[in-house]
């Protein structure tokens, strides 16, 4: 991802683009799927998904100008860079968005979430998300047990869960400038 200050929402490639492969975000932790939104609420795929990660709650929300209250704050705040101490997980089922990953060289990473899409991000792994330029995406947010997010903003480097990210994915010990 380039490092301009042009408008957040767009995609932000390199110059030649430099595609991150599926291969490489699994290496950082990120998982995904492909699912049909259609039928998000009878899909035996996001059911086994949840099953077998024991994500027991959900909820739905929209994120525009017009659905959500304090929009302008909310979406600044979802760009600070920041980890959590559980994985975020989120399943798209209208709009765009993106998220950005910090992989291992503290470089951004771009990922495009669009209809249909799961994302899970590890627990520790310094991210940020922001919608596309059609102001508006619809999320299920899944959790295991009781929602919680909180973002805890960078610098995190003696936080235990990004130490434990640092050590299940690469970098042990030495936290990513």
């Amino acid at each position: 991802m380039d490092d301009s200050d042009a408008d957040q929402r767009l995609p932000h490639r390199l110059e030649p683009n430099q595609p991150c492969s599926l291969q490489a975000l699994r290496a950082l932790g990120v998982l995904s799927w492909k699912l049909d939104a259609d039928k998000y609420e009878n899909d035996p795929k996001l059911e086994a998904i949840r099953k077998v990660r024991g994500y027991s709650y959900t909820e739905v929300l929209e994120i525009s100008p017009d659905r959500l209250p304090g929009y302008a704050e909310k979406v600044k705040m979802f760009y600070e860079e920041h980890i959590h101490t559980d994985e975020e997980i989120r399943y798209i089922l209208d709009g765009t968005g993106y998220f950005d990953v910090r992989d291992l060289d503290d470089r951004w990473i771009r990922i495009k979430c669009a209809k249909g899409d799961l994302l899970i991000l590890p627990e520790g792994i310094y991210h940020r998300f922001t919608l596309g330029t059609d102001d508006y995406i619809k999320v299920m947010r899944l959790f295991v047990g009781v929602p919680v997010w909180t973002p805890h903003n960078r610098p995190q480097e003696e936080n235990l869960s990004r130490l434990n990210y640092l050590k299940a994915f690469g970098k042990q010990g030495v936290a990513a400038a």
